[in-house]
């Protein structure tokens, strides 16, 4: 760490969490944003909304994949100047998002920003694990949560407030113009928050020995894959929900965006009272309560597809899962962190990667089903809460010792 960054400075510190917070909440914003444009881009393109849900699957992939990428580069060269580099990256995806010719284009489009995007999530939370004690890197995550959740809040309404007045490609060059701001900001207010390690070897094979040695440490490879099933539940209803709320319920696309956005408040307000949850009880209890929880909902989800699919109980279901999975998110992500000081870099890459892999599963399984029922999207969501629940309390039974250790 360098010498002349301070922890022990408030002011400091909350500016720090801003940038970091923003940084994060660009990656939902490049999804959430253009959610109400579904239709007018299957228009203009002359296919289906289905065949448009396609440039979220290569979003996650993106994400996913250039987690890994920035994984070691970071450790390696520091945090700074890769999510730089990134975020123009990003600039240049978003402006060809914008001037896309075909779906083709958008879609390939769409990975490169996702590229873009992913620099940005690995930085915040290594950035996080660098400067803050364990015991308290959950309760930071939960403070960029709060920004980051305000992400799909004002993202769908802000897409459906261009799609009225101007056309789709309006927000690709908003995002662009968003992410010249973040580049300024991180290069005016960002510290470099460690010393880059010139041992890190950036070789495929010795990249991915690295990965694998954390992967199979027994806390990461647990609280790692329980926040990446509830990832895969997040992104399942994500992906899901244009064609539910405006092909099933018949909302118009200003509607969905308000919509959108009211039910992602549920994630807000989760994630800062577990803030408050955690000066009372350990991470660990916490996530283990929340997943029982979000199992009960997603059983009453099920039912609801199933018997009523009334449009008042999916709507009032769906907040209630956002709202613990803005508990469960920042829980799981500190968790699978607690082991790691030198190695925070690629860790962090490494859960935000699989995070995202999960959604991209989700979403493409959800993108297969062309109908409007929401069954589909509730069993996808019961069978990811159930498998996280399981890690978790698999866990719990065989890993005592280490339960112990972490309360």
């Amino acid at each position: 760490m360098q010498e002349n960054f301070s922890v022990r400075d408030p002011k400091r510190e909350r500016v720090i969490l801003l940038v970091l917070g923003t940084l994060i909440a660009l990656g939902p914003f490049s999804i959430d944003m253009y959610l109400p444009s579904f239709e007018s881009i299957a228009r203009e393109f002359v296919v289906s909304k289905k065949e448009v849900g396609l440039s979220l699957t290569t979003y996650f992939i993106g994400i996913a994949l250039g987690q890994l990428i920035y994984g070691p580069i970071m450790d390696k060269f520091g945090r700074k100047i890769p999510l730089l580099i990134g975020l123009v990256v990003y600039f240049i995806a978003a402006i060809s998002c914008a001037y896309s010719p075909s779906l083709t284009w958008l879609v390939a489009s769409r990975f490169f920003l996702a590229l873009g995007a992913s620099g940005g999530m690995v930085a915040a939370k290594a950035v996080v694990r660098d400067i803050f004690p364990p015991e308290e890197v959950a309760r930071a995550i939960s403070f960029l949560m709060l920004i980051m959740g305000g992400a799909p809040i004002i993202a769908p309404t802000v897409g459906g407030i261009v799609i009225t007045h101007f056309s789709w490609h309006v927000i690709f060059l908003i995002l662009s113009v968003f992410s010249l701001l973040m580049f300024f900001s991180v290069y005016r207010f960002l510290p470099e928050s460690i010393v880059p390690d010139a041992s890190v070897e950036l070789k495929m094979g010795k990249v991915l020995k690295k990965y694998y040695g954390i992967l199979t440490n027994k806390v990461f490879l647990t609280f790692s894959m329980a926040g990446s099933f509830t990832i895969g539940a997040l992104f399942a209803y994500i992906s899901n929900a244009p064609i539910l709320f405006m092909d099933n319920f018949n909302l118009s696309e200003t509607e969905f965006g308000w919509l959108f956005g009211l039910n992602a408040g549920g994630l807000i307000v989760g994630s800062q009272l577990n803030r408050l949850v955690l000066k009372r009880y350990t991470t660990f209890h916490v996530s283990k309560v929340i997943s029982i929880l979000l199992v009960v909902l997603a059983l009453l989800l099920i039912g609801n597809s199933l018997w009523y699919s009334n449009f008042y109980l999916t709507v009032t279901n769906l907040f209630l899962i956002l709202f613990l999975l803005g508990f469960q998110n920042p829980n799981t992500t500190a968790l699978s962190l607690y082991p790691f000081t030198k190695k925070a870099g690629r860790a962090s890459a490494l859960v935000g990667s699989l995070k995202m892999a999960m959604g991209a599963v989700a979403s493409f399984i959800i993108s297969s089903f062309d109908t409007t029922n929401m069954l589909p999207m509730a069993i996808v969501i019961f069978v990811c809460l159930l498998s996280s629940c399981f890690f978790i309390f698999r866990f719990q039974i065989k890993e005592k010792k280490i339960v112990l250790q972490m309360q």
